[in-house]
């Protein structure tokens, strides 16, 4: 929260608090929350050569919803407690989580469907919103849950992948990648088509799927350190597939 404020170094912009920013806000359940810093593990740009244990928290504009900056404190030896910020373009308009979360309704198909089971007396619960940075941009991974009518355990239903303008909601989340990924929605990324595709990419697809399978495992036996865990590894293996497209 102070960082939000003390980033600026031109006493003029601070005085007026021209740039100030703010951590964003995401919806849980039927509440909008501030989101918290979480876990991840990743490699960070310019200051290392491998993969490290972060938390890491996004920042937005005070009073715009796109995401402006992202600070990542280290986590391993000997950088433990060192703080990195990474600030984005600002020519370049990159999403927050809410209006992912904006994106994700106005998505046609997305909306009809979500309308269908609301329809059917059936609960749509929203999973924890994944955020990897990838380059310039962010990667979101939301998994969709359906609760009964009469109560019970919710069930993974879909999984949405959104990335730039490309957005895919499938049964699992290796379909969704695999939607962005082969191009066959509207955005930047590749235009290859499946077969041409580097199969390392399919290989880090499949991980991510079992990681993801494993960490809904978990998540049914209330084991929340393990899917945690698994989770991780499904970031790992997402920002390692990103960089490799």
């Amino acid at each position: 929260h102070i960082y939000a404020t003390y980033h600026m170094t031109d006493p003029q912009v601070f005085y007026n608090k021209e740039d100030l920013w703010k951590i964003p806000e995401k919806a849980f359940g039927n509440q909008v929350q501030r989101m918290p810093p979480y876990y991840t593990i990743m490699k960070l740009a310019s200051v290392s050569k491998q993969e490290e244990f972060i938390l890491m928290v996004p920042f937005t504009p005070s009073r715009k919803e796109n995401m402006i900056a992202w600070m990542a404190a280290r986590c391993d030896a000997p950088n433990y407690g060192k703080l990195l910020v990474y600030n984005f373009p600002k020519q370049k308009l990159v999403y927050g989580p809410q209006q992912i979360e904006s994106r994700i309704d106005q998505d046609a198909e997305i909306s009809k469907q979500l309308s269908l089971w609301n329809q059917g007396g059936s609960k749509v619960i929203r999973g924890s919103l994944l955020v990897i940075p990838v380059e310039s941009s962010l990667l979101y991974v939301q998994p969709l849950y359906l609760e009964a009518t009469g109560g019970g355990l919710p069930e993974l239903k879909r999984v949405i992948v959104v990335y730039g303008n490309a957005i895919a909601m499938e049964e699992n989340l290796e379909r969704s990648l695999n939607r962005i990924f082969d191009g066959r929605t509207q955005g930047t990324l590749a235009e290859a088509s499946p077969d041409s595709r580097d199969p390392g990419i399919k290989n880090l697809i499949r991980q991510a799927q079992e990681r993801f399978d494993r960490g809904q495992s978990h998540l049914r036996r209330g084991d929340l350190g393990g899917y945690g865990q698994e989770m991780k590894e499904v970031e790992r293996l997402l920002k390692k597939m990103s960089e490799s497209k």
